[in-house]
């Protein structure tokens, strides 16, 4: 059996007084080799060991300057001489415009750089192999004790005289950790070889059928093609591949009354007008009527027209026989058409066509007030 190697000696303490009494005297003592382990920052450790600042910050700097000069000169190269271009009037090199890249840039660089360095350079991880993981001195310094270790690669390490110095503060406990004995994995074993061939076929496998099979599967996509017609589309359904259908003469859609005297020029009789003249009503009249009157009727029913002449004038609505058309009439001039008025059915509602007959009816009576309506106004009523 191979003679175990020394890696160091540790000593604990329960002190942190302790701790940094013994650290000044092994630093007076000359060692170089040699760390404190505490489980929180002990004030003034730093000074009694005789650290120098760390150089982490320097890392920091020097990428985060990196960083902000590699942004302002991709911006300037990308915007002011590669390809040109000015943006609202600034200039091609618009420095107010490109800080916050040049910030983003700065603050990530540096952040993680100084992360890859304190892990990669300064604390060398991973340490896989290190003597003191898992032993009883590393689980204490990580929860309620202080500890210090002195490696035995220091030019001034003794064992003996090193342990003497380590005791001369009372420590808990003093003791010699050794290099672990190298374990080694053979690799050519019957069974590993099977779990390789195993791991390769199953692999392997599932690679074929992933990249050969499954991505030619039809994905989950009745949401997008489903079975309907939608407009303008063509369908096998019908014989003449028509998606778009009439609908079937005679049928009434669900909540829907029809007009009864649609196509009828002169209807015997007419409905009667379901709404009063409210205040919401009129509004609602007068907004329709203004759309979709107006243009031809002119804003006060005079059949002056706004489209200066495009169209033939309609009659005043004013007339005498204007103001006889009871409102059914009106409603149904509105709905079917008459002369070379078309049907606005398609475009009011019934609700709206009738506000608009008791608009008309507002307009009519302003137009061609009698006596009593104008002593209705004077008293204020």
């Amino acid at each position: 059996m191979a003679e175990k190697r020394i890696y160091g000696i540790t000593a604990l303490y329960n002190n942190p007084d302790k701790i940094t009494s013994t650290a000044k005297k092994v630093k007076e003592a000359g060692f170089t080799k040699w760390d404190v382990h505490s489980p929180y920052p002990l004030h003034g450790i730093e000074k009694a060991m005789g650290l120098k600042p760390s150089m982490l910050g320097v890392v920091t700097l020097i990428f985060g300057l990196s960083g902000a000069a590699m942004a302002l000169f991709f911006m300037w190269w990308t915007m002011s001489v590669d390809y040109p271009m000015v943006i609202g009037g600034k200039p091609f090199f618009a420095l107010p415009a490109f800080i916050p890249v040049t910030f983003e840039v700065t603050v990530i660089l540096a952040t993680v750089s100084t992360v890859v360095a304190m892990f990669a350079l300064f604390f060398q991880l991973p340490k896989n192999e290190f003597p003191l993981h898992d032993t009883d001195y590393m689980k204490k310094v990580s929860c309620d004790h202080f500890g210090i270790l002195i490696e035995a690669e220091d030019p001034k390490f003794n064992e003996a005289s090193t342990l003497a110095l380590l005791k001369d503060f009372d420590p808990i406990s003093a003791e010699i950790v050794y290099h672990r004995e190298k374990e080694t994995y053979p690799i050519f074993e019957p069974k590993f070889l099977a779990f390789l061939v195993t791991v390769a076929i199953v692999v392997s496998a599932g690679t074929y059928v992933t990249l050969n099979k499954l991505m030619f599967i039809d994905p989950f996509n009745w949401m997008m093609e489903q079975d309907k017609i939608i407009p303008q589309s063509r369908t096998e359904l019908f014989a003449d591949e028509r998606g778009m259908r009439v609908p079937v003469e005679g049928t009434v859609a669900k909540g829907f009354i029809p007009y009864p005297f649609m196509g009828e020029t002169n209807p015997t009789e007419v409905l009667s007008n379901p709404f009063l003249p409210t205040k919401e009503n009129l509004e609602l009249g007068e907004k329709k009527y203004l759309t979709f009157c107006s243009p031809c009727h002119g804003n006060f029913g005079d059949g002056d027209s706004r489209l200066n002449g495009q169209f033939p004038n309609p009659p005043s609505l004013h007339s005498k026989r204007g103001r006889d058309f009871s409102d059914g009439w009106i409603y149904h001039v509105i709905t079917n058409g008459q002369n070379v008025m078309p049907s606005y059915a398609e475009q009011v509602t019934r609700e709206e066509r009738w506000a608009i007959v008791n608009y008309i009816r507002v307009l009519q009576r302003a137009k061609n007030a009698t006596d009593s309506d104008l002593e209705f106004v004077r008293a204020g009523k």
